[in-house]
């Protein structure tokens, strides 16, 4: 186990904790970690492209030329994918492009990423981050005291004054403890955890 101090807003230390090795200290897998994040941003796609083949293009039920003495090969509608206007060939259809990915992999995926951001020493432990007001000024406050730059900050519950206070912020993203994915700690620099939401990744990541 890894010890790693706690610290309040001012990035005053006011304790330590153990990382567990399990989690914070396993093996990093790039290629789970890959397979993970694809199968997550798939399966965000919506799939509802369309494309409309001959039976749905409108019109085209006169026989454009007579069949034979024109010179030309012989064509039974104006809407053959051959002509403009016609329908479309192969073209996309609604879909659904989720992958399949099972709780082991998704929890093994997890423990890479926060292992990742361990060995980097990127991850920072808070006592707590709650703001006096929902206002960006009252969070800018407190991620200029903790040296933030780019960080997913992961909390214990929903507190609003936060989330609101971070929402116009592109640098910033706040979640949820049970929300958290491989995806969104990867895509940020830094990943703050407060200690409920600690004791809240361990607990689920133990089992």
């Amino acid at each position: 186990m890894a010890t790693v101090e706690i610290v309040n807003k001012e990035r005053k230390g006011t304790g330590t904790v153990e990382l567990p090795a399990s989690i914070f200290g396993a093996e990093v897998k790039t290629h789970l970690m890959h397979h993970v994040v694809t199968a997550k941003l798939a399966a965000a796609r919506a799939g509802t492209h369309d494309t409309k083949t001959r039976k749905d293009v409108r019109g085209g039920g006169k026989k454009p030329f007579r069949q034979k003495g024109t010179g030309r090969a012989r064509m039974g509608t104006s809407r053959s994918p051959l002509l403009r206007g016609g329908g479309v060939v192969f073209g996309p259809h609604p879909r659904k492009y989720d992958g399949k990915v099972n709780r082991k992999e998704m929890k093994a995926a997890l423990r890479s990423a926060l292992s990742a951001k361990a060995l980097e020493n990127k991850i920072i432990l808070v006592d707590d981050l709650s703001l006096p007001a929902p206002k960006t000024k009252e969070f800018l406050k407190v991620a200029s005291a903790l040296g933030l730059r780019d960080a997913l900050i992961v909390i214990d519950g929903e507190p609003e004054n936060l989330a609101l206070g971070v929402r116009n912020l592109k640098a910033f993203k706040t979640l949820p403890a049970k929300a958290l994915n491989v995806y969104d700690i990867l895509s940020y620099d830094q990943l703050v955890l407060t200690g409920a939401a600690l004791e809240k990744i361990t607990e689920v990541l133990s089992k």
